[in-house]
């Protein structure tokens, strides 16, 4: 009875879903998914860690947190050039999202490196790329000058759920970043926002976590759905690694409850059988993580992913073919034909007609 935007689902039904027979539920899930998405397509998303380390924020499963003694070194913000060499190389390996990640806890006194930021966003743009950025804490004015330079999504995770989030971070509040997802989409800026699995949390969170998002005033573009990667010196680096089905459940559940966005399979997925990830991929995840490197984690090479993808009968998505993405890039579109005429192709085209 809920239609693709609902933002009236209550907990007890989200976890009635979350709780169904596990091939039952991947079934459900895939069917939903190909209402709604050409089944065919995965998004090809390239992370950059542009500033390492040396945080003040004690997010118990981070390295770059300052407060704990890990493997990260802290480091400086990166020069352009760098950023754009490693975006073309993104873009020649058919990633069509390259996003850049600096490990800040909000941009209070950095106006020459968001100076250098925005510059990032407005010379990627230029490939054709959609180009998204995870920063730390916005205020509505630089969410607002991120959009004017091309910006077309913001990462900013909610985590867990509001209950279990205070046992993992202590220096922001769950508010605070529920505010940043606010100045983001004000500012007509796609939202990207999801969580991380295995950080000790029960089924309830993961349930509470996707029923938060699906209560935001618009749901989320994309869904990040992270897997803990235990790093040695961290708070969590001694937690268990996420058992597949609990991955399964929960993008299978987000897929149900937020039938439109991009589902990303993000951290910890190079852990995964080849199988496993045809799995998640049959519940409704559409998007990867590809290429080098993650923030501070590894990442399924190129390469490997195309081979896959090749096996599996997969493709990448073009740049702008998600319609909620390309209604919010409007005009800046129209300058780019060939974008405009993938976007229009992907419009006219009828998902699930391919099986």
């Amino acid at each position: 009875t809920h239609g693709p935007d609902a933002h009236d689902w209550s907990k007890e039904e989200v976890q009635r879903i979350y709780d169904t027979p596990l091939l039952d539920l991947v079934f459900r899930a895939a069917s939903v998914h190909r209402q709604h998405h050409d089944p065919s397509k995965i998004q090809l998303c390239t992370l950059m860690n542009i500033k390492t380390g040396g945080c003040s924020e004690d997010c118990s499963y981070c390295s770059q947190s300052s407060r704990y003694s890990t493997p990260t070194e802290a480091s400086r913000l990166v020069s352009i050039e760098p950023v754009l060499e490693a975006a073309r190389k993104a873009k020649e390996n058919g990633s069509t999202r390259f996003c850049m990640g600096a490990a800040w806890r909000d941009l209070a006194g950095r106006k020459r490196g968001f100076e250098r930021i925005l510059e990032m966003v407005r010379e990627v743009r230029k490939m054709d790329m959609e180009v998204c950025t995870t920063l730390g804490m916005l205020s509505p004015e630089q969410a607002q000058q991120l959009k004017q330079a091309g910006l077309t999504a913001y990462n900013h995770n909610l985590d867990t759920s509001r209950e279990f989030y205070p046992k993992v971070i202590t220096t922001r509040s769950y508010d605070d970043r529920l505010d940043t997802i606010t100045a983001v989409r004000e500012a007509g800026i796609s939202v990207c926002s999801g969580g991380i699995l295995g950080l000790g949390e029960a089924d309830a969170d993961r349930v509470g976590l996707i029923w938060e998002v699906s209560h935001m005033p618009e749901h989320p573009e994309s869904f990040p759905v992270n897997a803990l990667v235990p790093i040695p010196g961290t708070p969590l680096e001694g937690n268990e690694i996420v058992p597949h089905q609990t991955l399964l459940r929960t993008i299978a559940t987000a897929r149900i409850v937020l039938p439109t966005t991009i589902i990303r399979l993000a951290a910890g997925r190079q852990t995964l059988s080849e199988n496993e990830q045809a799995m998640c991929f049959m519940a409704g995840a559409n998007a990867v993580f590809t290429g080098e490197q993650m923030l501070t984690t590894p990442c399924s090479p190129w390469d490997e992913d195309k081979s896959m993808m090749s096996r599996w009968g997969l493709e990448g998505m073009a740049s702008f073919e998600q319609k909620n993405v390309a209604r919010k890039e409007g005009s800046r579109i129209e300058a780019v034909p060939d974008l405009k005429a993938a976007t229009l192709e992907s419009e006219q085209a009828q998902p699930g007609a391919r099986l």
